[in-house]
């Protein structure tokens, strides 16, 4: 153990990196970061955060440089999942004393899960788009069609009605109360159904690759494409583009609940404290004086000074923190406090009794169909962030008052 993390020797590959001080990590993901780290385009070592945990291919909450190939498993099909955060200048005491009226606006003004709201939305997109996403759509429109042209089998059949909202999972909207007592808004999601027809896509483009190359994977979900191919080139277009509508996705989202607020809150403004950052994707970066790809499997780039959000379960509450720049860590932190169990599992142990106990005081769903995002299914996020004060000092706590779920 050096500092927070563990080095992890790799026999015939890089060595890992592993914040782990005080999370459990399982051996499953272990052997998932040792595959990784095998690989030969692996530059200097791969770090896992504490929130790691298996996921397919690559570990959730891993930070992967590769040298002129990039892995489509590593970023995977939520291309460009991340947060949002906006504080207001309002504190707690101006809330409604009624939050699930709150609540149940906000609902009816985002497209959510797979829920139908008449004259607004229809299975969790548009019914009638708003005018504000269609100049969205227009800044995104064009680029758009030229992937479809070069890949027809990427195109969505809604990626306008999509644009701006929340999708279902872990991905969620809550208004929040600071440790001094000001109100924030957050939300969590990703470039929805266009990027995941993009991500499947392609995953599936890298491994005929890989097996027209006669490459010998630990995993074959760790199929990578190399720089100077077309299909590396048009990855790397739609890649982009994915984080670009992820980004608009949760812009336009923030905006509507932002007018939901308007009408139940007294005046405000918009703190300059405002958070945005990925954390499923690729970026090209300089790293132990080399240029590489970065891909962020559930992590948040945290430079020297970079905010960023770590939120818990729906339960526990999030954190607003600045990088430190731990060049270890390739300058991220975690993006959460990462699941302890799989849905299927928190499904068969988590009670409806335990949920509603530990969502005690927030407004939120306590219905069955939630119980596998229930706080028992997560790693206790103030350990996780304890297992990384060397990467990230803790700016604000918030707690939950509301919380939206698809």
């Amino acid at each position: 153990m050096s500092g927070n993390f563990e080095h992890r020797d790799v026999a015939g590959g890089t060595p890992l990196k592993i914040w782990n001080k005080g999370v459990t990590v399982e051996e499953a993901a272990i052997r998932q970061l040792e595959n990784v780290a095998r690989l030969p385009i692996i530059h200097s070592h791969v770090a896992a955060m504490p929130d790691c945990h298996v996921g397919i291919g690559a570990t959730v909450g891993s930070v992967i440089p590769t040298k002129q190939a990039i892995i489509p498993a590593a970023v995977g099909v939520d291309i460009g999942c991340g947060m949002m955060a906006w504080k207001l200048s309002l504190t707690a005491d101006k809330l409604p004393d009624k939050l699930s009226r709150l609540r149940d606006e906000i609902e009816r003004s985002v497209p959510h899960g797979m829920v139908s709201v008449k004259g607004r939305a229809r299975k969790g997109g548009w019914q009638n788009v708003p005018a504000s996403v269609n100049t969205r759509w227009g800044q995104l429109h064009d680029r758009y069609r030229t992937l479809v042209r070069k890949h027809p089998k990427i195109s969505h059949r809604k990626p306008l009605e999509q644009l701006g909202s929340l999708g279902s999972g872990n991905h969620f909207i809550e208004v929040c109360v600071d440790d001094n007592d000001y109100i924030w808004v957050t939300l969590h999601s990703g470039s929805r159904g266009p990027g995941n027809n993009i991500g499947r896509y392609f995953i599936e483009r890298a491994k005929e690759d890989m097996r027209r190359h006669d490459r010998n994977l630990p995993d074959t979900d760790l199929s990578y494409l190399s720089e100077g191919s077309d299909l590396f080139d048009d990855y790397i277009e739609a890649l982009l583009w994915a984080q670009d509508y992820a980004l608009e996705n949760r812009h336009a989202m923030m905006e509507f609940v932002i007018l939901v607020l308007k009408k139940h809150l007294p005046k405000f403004k918009i703190s300059e404290k405002v958070v945005d950052c990925h954390h499923n994707y690729a970026a090209r970066e300089v790293h132990f004086g080399e240029e590489v790809w970065i891909t962020r499997k559930g992590a948040v780039r945290a430079r020297d000074g970079d905010l960023g959000i770590i939120p818990g379960s729906m339960g526990d509450g999030s954190y607003i923190v600045r990088g430190k720049g731990e060049n270890d860590s390739f300058c991220s932190c975690s993006h959460g406090a990462g699941r302890l169990m799989s849905r299927t599992e928190a499904r068969n142990a988590i009670t409806l009794k335990m949920h509603r106990t530990a969502t005690e005081g927030i407004e939120c769903r306590k219905d069955r169909h939630v119980l596998d995002e229930s706080p028992a299914a997560y790693k206790d996020v103030e350990a996780v962030i304890r297992a990384q004060t060397d990467l990230i000092d803790v700016v604000h706590t918030l707690r939950q008052v509301v919380n939206v779920k698809g």
